[in-house]
């Protein structure tokens, strides 16, 4: 299983798109949640192996800049996401797709644990 405790998030959009951001995670007995300084993040994920896999939501609780790469596409709207990747003992990443509108967006994130529970 994954470990539970606090972890730094970094996250890339792919596919050519502009977008990405920072913040925390804390993962807890298959449940997430965490944030960036516009963003929220809740979820759930299952461990096998060195596998894990889930769904998040997230939404902004403040207004990005318009400048904010990532604002267009997910300004004000819900956004679902599947992920599925790959953990070791201090660290994770995973790639997760994300319906917005119309429009599907690939991002790839990697965590760094910095604080057991």
């Amino acid at each position: 299983m994954i470990r539970n405790g606090l972890y730094s998030y970094s996250s890339k959009a792919l596919d050519g798109v502009d977008g990405g951001d920072n913040g925390v995670l804390v993962l807890r007995d298959g449940t997430l949640r965490g944030g960036t300084s516009f963003f929220y993040f809740i979820g759930a994920y299952s461990c096998a192996g060195s596998n894990w896999k889930g769904e998040m939501t997230n939404q902004e609780h403040t207004p990005a800049p318009l400048t904010f790469p990532i604002r267009f596409p997910t300004a004000g709207k819900l956004v679902n996401a599947g992920f599925s990747g790959t953990y070791t003992d201090d660290s994770a990443e995973f790639e997760a797709t994300a319906l917005v509108g119309k429009r599907s967006l690939r991002y790839h994130a990697s965590l760094r644990l910095l604080k057991a529970d």
